[in-house]
């Protein structure tokens, strides 16, 4: 789960971390009063949005102006006017994809002087199953552009979970950050600040891009982003409060709600699987033969009627979906669940597009009897290979 930068710095300065003051607003007339609760005389007006990118994006309406998503403003009276010209508007940026996302939240704050920008991760090494720390001197650019061209300049380590943070680790950061003299003590303390954090609310990730040297030669976070564990969300209820739905693909959120693993992409061929490891070798073969999977979908080991039933309206729902291939090797999971799953939400929703069911393992004889004397239009695979062919022959014709 993801939250707003807003949020995310009142979480960090919660535990210390120096940030600037600021002011979230839903209304532009809101946005002269937050301004003039600020010291100024520079502030900057940030659209709130869940992607970054936002001071290199740019405002689907012509009347936002060709200005991104992060502004400055000189007066109490233009923070008003840029806000006004963000809220409601669609912001596009390198992470949102073309369809851009509207901004509904404005975050004003106090401008800071800046001698340096730098970057800054903490994130969950899946390889090492432990955390590990990300800097470089390259900030207020995108990550991956400086490992792509300048990979020399990123420093990457990983915490012993034995130990914890240590000093030494903080100080290895400001050393490969180039900092100087008490900064390196204010990021020792900055980095055990943010460790700690990391740790206690269970973040997959806490990205500052950029953590700057103000030009008063200080540390300062002038930007946040956090991302946290869903698994661990039940331990975390202030943070489970910070959730915005808006922010979310309405199809994932739907299918959170029936504890389903979705995650939507820009296919055409939806597919139901149960089981990750068989999700992800059934998007492959589908773009093996030549289409592009419209979503991941695992309707796990235990899934119900009713769980299968929703998966299949979620499928349905993304007007994107040229064929549905569902693909089912049945353990743990029985095939002719599967099979009622399915026929009652084809009665529910319809069936406008091709269908190839496959089917194998538990019950698969009850289940493709089920299918059968359905009366559906359904293709039927005896494989894996025969159904990613049979449904991408279907949709390209």
């Amino acid at each position: 789960m993801n939250i707003h930068e807003y949020q995310a710095k009142a979480l960090l300065r919660s535990y210390g971390a120096p940030v600037s003051d600021g002011r979230a607003v839903t209304r532009a007339e809101e946005a002269k009063t937050a301004a003039g609760a600020l010291d100024g005389p520079i502030w900057v007006v940030k659209a709130q949005i869940h992607a970054g990118g936002r001071g290199k994006g740019s405002f689907k309406e012509a009347d936002a102006g060709e200005k991104g998503g992060v502004r400055i403003a000189k007066s109490v009276e233009e923070a008003e006017q840029e806000a006004k010209r963000m809220l409601g508007k669609t912001l596009v940026t390198h992470q949102t994809g073309p369809a851009g996302k509207q901004v509904n939240r404005i975050y004003i704050e106090d401008g800071s002087g800046i001698e340096r920008e730098l970057y800054l991760a903490l994130l969950v090494d899946r390889v090492t199953s432990r955390v590990s720390f990300v800097c470089s001197t390259e900030g207020g650019m995108d990550i991956e552009e400086v490992a792509a061209s300048t990979p020399e300049k990123i420093l990457s380590f990983a915490v012993d979970p034995a130990t914890g943070y240590q000093p030494f680790h903080g100080r290895r950061i400001a050393f490969a950050l180039g900092l100087e003299g008490a900064q390196v003590k204010q990021c020792v303390k900055l980095m055990g600040i943010l460790y700690n954090a990391f740790i206690e609310r269970d973040m997959e990730m806490l990205e500052i891009n950029p953590l700057i040297v103000s030009d008063k030669g200080d540390l300062k976070v002038l930007d946040a982003k956090l991302g946290f564990d869903s698994n661990a969300l039940y331990r975390q209820s202030d943070i489970a409060e910070l959730r915005d739905e808006t922010e979310e693909d309405p199809k994932e959120l739907q299918a959170s709600k029936y504890d389903l693993n979705y995650i939507a992409l820009d296919g055409e061929i939806g597919c139901m699987v149960n089981g990750a490891g068989l999700a992800m070798a059934t998007m492959d073969i589908i773009k093996l033969y030549g289409a592009e999977p419209a979503n991941f979908l695992d309707v796990g080991g235990g899934a119900t009627t009713e769980k299968v039933t929703e998966a299949f309206k979620i499928i349905t729902s993304d007007k994107n979906v040229k064929g549905i291939l569902v693909n089912i090797f049945g353990g743990i999971m029985r095939c002719d669940v599967i099979a009622e799953g399915v026929i009652a939400a084809v009665k529910d929703v319809g069936l406008t597009v091709p269908l190839v069911v496959r089917l194998e393992g538990t019950n698969v004889e009850q289940g493709k009897k089920l299918i059968n004397e359905s009366g559906l239009n359904v293709i039927a695979a005896d494989d894996l290979k025969d159904g990613a062919q049979k449904i991408v022959q279907a949709v390209k014709g």
